[in-house]
């Protein structure tokens, strides 16, 4: 029995003992060392739903329009700007994103790319550098996972990868084994280059369950999900909510398709027989140049010191401008204009954007 035991033991993966101490050493998480959060790159309103290093997901039945809502989210982060809801913004060096869709013709999926770069503001006629768009429906699944793994390796700088249609990637979605292996890819790939994979699935047309087996794993390990679904009031158009997502749930969105053929906010959209009014200005609806006037209000050419003045300094210059809000609002703007618009850093640090030292305000903590 206990040769027995010793032998099961040793069933693996095959490698070699100074590879597994490799591995393991490099594994070990130690108090002293240190982590940076990972960087968010896509919001929606103040949730984060996609973080580098981690992937995501979008489902819904057929026709509830999930490539639309993908469009969406994929102009969102290439220009750098609000579509839909989605707020994007890529870092330094990890601005190009990888679109692969593994069901469509190639009539379709050039469709998609133009409404990508429609949604983008971007022009329709001219390749954009940092979006590569590849059409992968004629291939098996393994040779659409080894393509996917040879651009990766490429290391051309992408941050954001798109995977429309990951049940192409397998034979049999499910087939537990092959559900593994595939997510066990996302999450390889997205923590050895650093990048956020967001993938589309469809629901189960019979109910509200990601489809197999390979649904299940994902929704154990997708940072967010975001289900697409038609309105029960009007077909025409589709809601946005959240499945699944480890930060604080947003209050779900809508959206229609123009005359024009591109996705637009449904306003007064009607969620359980409520009215969905515009919400209150949020410190994201305001220009650069808005934050601007209220820094140079609050900092003047010099740094402040400690957290609490820079909080109730911003206070005061944000109102002067007619944003006049709490202190756990200005945290989270504190936050914002730290992380995300780089208008703010803490010590002397190099100055984002290519801004001269007055454009940059810095504050030093006690």
């Amino acid at each position: 029995m206990e040769n027995e035991r010793r032998t099961d033991y040793n069933i693996g993966s095959g490698l070699e003992e100074h590879k597994l101490l490799d591995i393991l050493a490099a594994s070990q998480i130690r108090a002293t060392d240190t982590y940076e959060t990972p960087p968010q790159i896509i919001w929606i309103d103040n949730s984060t739903i996609a973080t580098l290093g981690n992937f995501s997901a979008s489902t819904g039945k057929a026709k509830s329009k999930k490539t639309f809502n993908v469009s969406a989210l994929v102009a969102a982060s290439l220009a750098g700007r609000q579509v839909l809801n989605y707020r994007a913004h890529l870092p330094e060096g990890k601005r190009r994103i990888l679109y692969v869709d593994t069901e469509q013709s190639r009539f379709h999926c050039h469709s998609v790319l133009e409404r990508i770069l429609r949604l983008a503001g971007l022009p329709t006629k001219t390749d954009n550098e940092n979006l590569d768009f590849i059409c992968l429906r004629e291939y098996t699944p393994a040779v659409r996972i080894e393509v996917i793994d040879y651009a990766l390796r490429q290391n051309k700088g992408y941050g954001l990868v798109i995977i429309d249609g990951i049940r192409d990637l397998m034979l049999d979605i499910n087939n537990a084994g092959e559900s593994v292996e595939v997510i066990n890819k996302m999450m390889e790939w997205s923590s050895l280059y650093d990048l956020h994979i967001h993938c589309v699935l469809h629901l189960n047309k019979g109910d509200n369950n990601v489809r197999g087996h390979i649904g299940t794993e994902m929704s154990n390990k997708a940072e967010t999900v975001l289900v697409i679904s038609k309105s029960n009031d009007n077909p025409n158009i589709s809601e946005v909510h959240a499945l699944h997502i480890r930060e604080k749930e947003f209050k779900p969105f809508a959206f229609t398709v123009n005359e024009s053929g591109l996705p637009v906010m449904a306003e007064n959209h009607s969620f359980n027989g409520e009215i969905k009014h515009k919400s209150r200005m949020s410190f994201m609806d305001l220009s650069i140049e808005q934050h601007r006037e209220a820094l140079a209000a609050a900092f003047g050419d010099k740094p402040i010191k400690g957290f609490e003045n820079v909080l109730e300094a911003l206070m005061a210059s944000y109102a002067a401008i007619g944003f006049k809000r709490g202190r756990s609002v200005m945290v989270k703007l504190l936050q914002y204009l730290t992380d995300n618009l780089k208008l703010i850093i803490k010590r002397d640090k190099l100055f984002y954007n290519d801004m001269t030292p007055t454009e940059v305000m810095l504050f030093d903590e006690e």
